[in-house]
């Protein structure tokens, strides 16, 4: 008889989805589907609003990631106007986004996809999350944890004006610099932050890399897709989050192509399913094949493994260490295997520290030069960073007064839609045989996300460490045979 399973809510990331499997009469996957059931519709509301409030409007499309849409919106303010921020004010901007990245690299690796492993895969629910986490491996690394994401909001605040929807970058630079006294307050916590990346990295190494069960699963085949690979560089092709062009490269790792922002939709398509509220972007020049992988299809990924693939290597000593280590262990550039992004998301957590230390080490950081006033009549600008969760691009046109008539927004994890839709498929068809189902498997189906750490963005998030879960079992005419749930 043929059933159908629900997973709804999927749990341990950002927003909301719900994933259908739908099993034949022999009990093995026939085909499922990742959908998103909710809909912002920032790119409508921010029409017939001043440009100017682009950078504090669209970071409230998130209450994880506000501070990746406040630079993406404060770049393409500043390139409505066509003025160019004095250096100081980007090496300030860049420095709050450092602090950001640690702080939100830490929360998925410890909270989001650390529980997987560091508990297993099929361990009790009960303990698959933080707490779980914490109890295995000490109250101390949780103390550790928690001081990462502490110092990275108080560098925020201290930039950027509130721990979280920072306010300061305006077009044309950012309002307010830092004080030497600050400064020094700043190195010393990214100082400490090296040390914690350091730390991650190892325990990364003793838990996962150390159990060959853990290695086998991330080499296998159930979480692999040969797919673009795609991520913002800076001129030596080496990994940027702030600034750069974008490059990517096919499944072989030659680069395709490598675009400037103000050139992305010269490149850039988006597909439309009718089951899904989100948009499937791909590359323009190849075309939408569908959920395929491969060099004759359009899907790209862009997440901390695409990035590394992208990329020529790290800009910064000890980061670069452990890049090379990462393709010598995993054989070789580029890798497909989607479980290895957790590991590339710590190797980008060092880098982030790194370059937050070699930030405020500059000798501009403390210049008063912090703004240069718009002269220009406003028309269209574009701004890309790279948000944790993938390239993220804003563009907006205005009149000319500077209000906004058209906003087109490209956000991280929209990117990797079709590579997440195939490799919950995979997961789902490779691991549910039979008609035999279990939260541990399904668990499994949902690692193939967990990977990508999508953010389907809404103002305010929860991470309790128990979210509902509720699955349900459909026959072939509709009638549920059967209802499984957890804390709800």
């Amino acid at each position: 008889m043929t059933q159908r399973i629900t997973i709804d809510p999927i749990t341990r990331l950002e927003g909301h989805g719900k994933i259908e499997i739908f099993l034949d009469d022999q009990g093995n996957v026939a085909n499922s589907y990742f959908q998103i059931p909710e809909l912002r519709g920032f790119e409508r509301f921010v029409v017939g609003r001043p440009i100017e409030e682009m950078p504090l409007l669209t970071n409230r499309i998130c209450g994880v990631c506000p501070e990746a849409h406040h630079m993406a919106a404060s770049k393409a303010a500043d390139a409505v106007y066509k003025v160019d921020p004095p250096r100081t004010a980007k090496l300030l901007r860049e420095l709050l986004y450092m602090a950001f990245y640690c702080t939100d690299h830490t929360t998925h690796f410890y909270a989001l996809g650390g529980p997987d492993f560091v508990m297993g895969p099929d361990a009790p629910v009960a303990e698959r999350n933080i707490l779980g986490v914490i109890h295995k491996v000490g109250l101390e690394i949780g103390g550790k944890v928690i001081q990462m994401r502490k110092y990275g909001h108080t560098v925020v605040e201290m930039i950027g004006g509130r721990k979280v929807h920072p306010c300061s970058s305006i077009p044309g630079g950012v309002t307010k610099g830092i004080t030497e006294e600050q400064r020094k307050e700043i190195e010393e916590m990214g100082k400490w932050a090296v040390e914690f990346a350091q730390f991650s990295l190892q325990l990364f190494n003793d838990i996962v890399l150390g159990n060959k069960a853990y290695v086998d699963l991330i080499l296998g085949d159930v979480y692999t897709h040969r797919t673009y690979s795609m991520g913002l560089m800076d001129e030596n092709n080496k990994v940027n989050f702030y600034d750069g062009n974008v490059r990517v490269v096919d499944p072989n790792g030659r680069e395709f192509i490598k675009y400037a922002p103000h050139e992305y939709m010269n490149h850039i398509a988006e597909h439309i399913e009718p089951w899904t509220y989100l948009k499937f972007p791909y590359l323009k020049n190849i075309g939408w094949k569908g959920f395929e992988d491969g060099e004759d299809s359009g899907v790209y990924m862009a997440t901390p493994l695409s990035r590394l693939n992208a990329s020529d290597g790290m800009a910064t000593p000890l980061a670069q260490e452990h890049y090379e280590k990462f393709y010598a262990t995993l054989g070789g550039k580029p890798v497909h295997q989607r479980l290895a992004t957790h590991w590339a998301r710590l190797i980008e957590l060092l880098y982030a520290a790194e370059r937050w230390v070699e930030l405020v080490t500059d000798p501009d950081i403390t210049s008063p030069d912090v703004h240069a006033k718009p002269t220009e009549i406003p028309t269209e600008g574009i701004g890309i960073v790279e948000a944790p969760r993938g390239t993220l691009t804003h563009h907006y046109w205005t009149d000319e007064r500077g209000i906004v008539t058209k906003a087109n927004l490209i956000v991280g994890t929209t990117n990797n839609y079709a590579p997440i839709q195939m490799s919950t498929n995979k997961a789902a068809r490779s691991l549910i045989k039979d008609g035999v189902v279990n939260e541990g498997l399904l668990n499994m189906v949902e690692m193939a996300f967990r990977a990508y750490d999508p953010c389907f963005g809404c103002a305010t998030h929860s991470l309790p460490g128990q979210m509902p879960l509720e699955i349900k079992i459909f026959d072939a005419d509709g009638n549920p045979l059967e209802v499984l749930r957890q804390f709800c």
